[in-house]
């Protein structure tokens, strides 16, 4: 599978942004998939995950509550809703995917998302 994740850009602190990855290839709906983001001089970090069905999610603490992740299977489309954006969330998010139980063997290129103060 190829990723491709785009939507990022510039947005005062209290936006709204929703990043997309787009996913090409036939078994998408039969991968876990998963949000990273990686802040300028930092390592990169877990921000949510989505199972194939859609039915078990999981947040990092720092966006639990404010981001919303989501994705169509029939359009082999994922989503991060990222509401209520502070300055810390600034970042290049990057869309991955990989088998139940395995590691993430695709990544997206990544989108720049910067929060002002």
């Amino acid at each position: 599978v190829q990723l491709q994740a785009s939507g990022g850009g510039l947005v005062q602190a209290g936006g709204s942004l929703r990043l997309s990855c787009a996913a090409s290839g036939r078994t998408f709906g039969r991968y876990v998939m998963g949000w990273f983001r990686q802040a300028p001089g930092k390592g990169r970090e877990f921000v949510a995950r989505i199972s194939w069905s859609g039915r078990n999610i999981y947040y990092a603490g720092s966006v639990k509550g404010r981001f919303t992740v989501s994705r169509d299977n029939a359009k082999n489309i994922m989503y991060l809703q990222m509401n209520s954006l502070k300055p810390e969330d600034t970042a290049v998010y990057y869309c991955a995917a990989g088998p139940y139980g395995g590691a993430y063997e695709a990544w997206g290129q990544g989108t720049l998302v910067t929060v002002s103060s």
